[in-house]
């Protein structure tokens, strides 16, 4: 939970009777439409998640308690988010910029990253893979483009076969986890190289935050990244991969 006195004034008006912040934005949003019955609840999350959904007539709302102190305004974007999603609009920019420059603060990600150590449990496979050894991957690629400076991060390889996402550095946990789906014959292994190289370069270059705004993929990474050998034939080899094995998956339904 953030604590800071200097909001206490301002989010006590919100906080007291969440129910009627989000009766009100309702209504703004869909002034014709009869309200349901409200029900917000703060949630131990591990993260600054919310939920929200419709059902039998009664809207359920549920919130990570990192942001039962936020100040008000923040409150009112998230709402005006939740409710614009649930219904398949689209937010409203002021509002979406609003609510992420409050998460990009500086105070306010130092307590999410806290928080994600201390509820946050990160399950993955063993880094040795049936096919592929992450460990052996990692310290090739350390040697070769990072002078073997590189602290080697907890490695693993994802419980499911995630299509989409092919790999991502959490710095709270210190672990990069590649997508099972790459632990195969048929994965290039020059692709599962250079997801690896990508994440790693993730520790190298950390999430930047400039002016609430969050920066992943920076000037400095993306020339880092291209720095990777033959890093075209790499990405042509993970999207041929990727492509067969869609195909495969299409076929199989």
């Amino acid at each position: 939970m953030l604590k800071s006195v200097g909001m206490r004034v301002e989010t006590a008006l919100c906080l007291d009777r969440p129910v009627e912040l989000y009766r009100r934005i309702l209504t703004q949003i869909r002034p014709h439409s009869a309200l349901p019955e409200i029900e917000v609840h703060f949630r131990r999350y591990a993260n600054a998640n919310s939920r929200i959904r419709l059902a039998d007539g009664r809207l359920l709302v549920e919130i990570s308690d990192l942001l039962e102190a936020a100040p008000l305004p923040v409150q009112e974007a998230l709402a005006h988010i939740l409710i614009s999603k649930l219904y398949r609009g689209v937010p409203d920019r002021s509002q979406t910029t609003l609510y992420r420059r409050y998460l990009n603060r500086a105070d306010v990600r130092r307590v999410i990253e806290a928080v994600k150590q201390e509820r946050g449990r990160k399950q993955v496979r063993d880094p040795k893979g049936s096919c592929y050894d992450l460990c052996e991957i990692f310290d090739t690629l350390n040697f070769e483009h990072f002078h073997g400076l590189m602290a080697r991060p907890n490695l693993g390889w994802s419980l499911r076969s995630a299509h989409g996402i092919l790999g991502h550095y959490d710095p709270s946990h210190n672990m990069i986890v590649l997508s099972s789906l790459l632990d195969s014959a048929d994965a290039p292994e020059q692709a599962v190289r250079y997801v690896m190289f990508h994440e790693m370069l993730h520790v190298k270059h950390p999430t930047n935050f400039r002016a609430g705004r969050r920066c992943v993929h920076t000037p400095e990474f993306k020339a880092a990244e291209r720095r990777f050998p033959e890093y075209k034939t790499a990405r042509a080899a993970l999207k041929k991969f990727l492509e067969s094995t869609a195909r495969y998956l299409k076929r199989s339904k």
